[in-house]
């Protein structure tokens, strides 16, 4: 876990500490979009957000929700397993969307202290 996560008495991790407004402003669109299609995990690394602490975060969000995903898919000959694991997607998903629409940067369970493409 990195500096910037606490850990919260519950086990739970709290929000990172907020970008910028003005970052998060100029941002959000992008990042609530990346939720509705993960795949445009990577836009913000080919445009001018990827020196954006938002854009990035989310982003990163984006290709861990991908990754479960496609394990999910890989394992829908074990129907029950690849299901839960799609469905858990899906939460994640939503609480992605949410978190980008409220201008937070806070962490997806499981898999949210995991950095692929965002350092923190």
């Amino acid at each position: 876990m990195d500096e910037q996560t606490q850990q919260t008495p519950g086990g739970g991790q709290q929000p990172q500490q907020p970008a910028p407004q003005s970052d998060v402003e100029k941002h959000k669109i992008l990042a609530i979009i990346g939720y509705i299609i993960p795949v445009l995990f990577f836009v913000p690394l080919l445009t001018g957000a990827k020196n954006s602490k938002f854009a990035m975060f989310h982003a990163n969000q984006h290709l861990l929700i991908l990754i479960v995903w496609l394990v999910g898919s890989l394992l829908m000959r074990v129907f029950f397993v690849g299901w839960l694991i799609g469905l858990f997607g899906l939460v994640l998903l939503i609480m992605g969307i949410i978190s980008a629409s409220k201008g937070e940067m806070k962490p997806l369970p499981l898999i949210g202290s995991i950095h692929l493409i965002y350092k923190g």
